[in-house]
């Protein structure tokens, strides 16, 4: 599913979940008389009409929150989300001496396509495997992990896999 896809399903589900929570401003009750005694309506559709006006007032401060929520849900990034972003900078920083356009100068049929990643990469076609080995180096690679922190190998992992099967 695309981003834009995932945000308004979120959005549409957080909605739902903030409309749960928005009550009348005012006690519900049934219409009081002059003496502050129930009136009694003799009218069906009158009745019908009354309760529905007594439940078109909502409270403003839940209203307020559910479009806070909205706003945080269609603002915010993704918690868990890999920066493909990042991972192209970072993969340009340091793997393209090696691996411009996911060739490979120094080893050339190991190339970062998905057919020679799912051939030479231990532990198959997966954002793992190349996590491990960017993070430990393999042959001729050096290692990255002491080079680059977790959220980053992480990044590049990503962008790596992704790319693949477009080089």
């Amino acid at each position: 599913m695309s981003r834009s896809a995932c945000l308004v399903f979120a959005a549409f589900l957080a909605l739902c979940a903030a409309s749960c929570f928005l009550t009348p401003a005012g006690p519900r009750g049934p219409p009081a008389g002059p003496a502050g005694s129930p009136v009694r309506l003799a009218n069906p559709a009158q009745a019908a009409e009354t309760a529905a006006a007594d439940g078109a007032a909502w409270s403003p401060l839940a209203a307020g929150v559910a479009l806070g929520l909205l706003a945080a849900v269609l603002g915010g990034r993704p918690a868990l989300a890999a920066d493909l972003e990042n991972g192209e900078g970072i993969f340009l920083g340091n793997c393209t001496a090696c691996h411009t356009g996911g060739n490979n100068s120094i080893v050339a049929e190991k190339k970062l396509k998905k057919d020679a990643l799912e051939k030479y990469l231990t532990g198959g076609y997966n954002v793992e495997a190349i996590k491990y080995q960017v993070t430990n180096g393999k042959g001729s690679m050096p290692a990255f992990g002491e080079r680059l922190g977790p959220d980053d190998i992480e990044d590049v992992a990503n962008y790596v896999y992704e790319q693949a099967t477009k080089w």
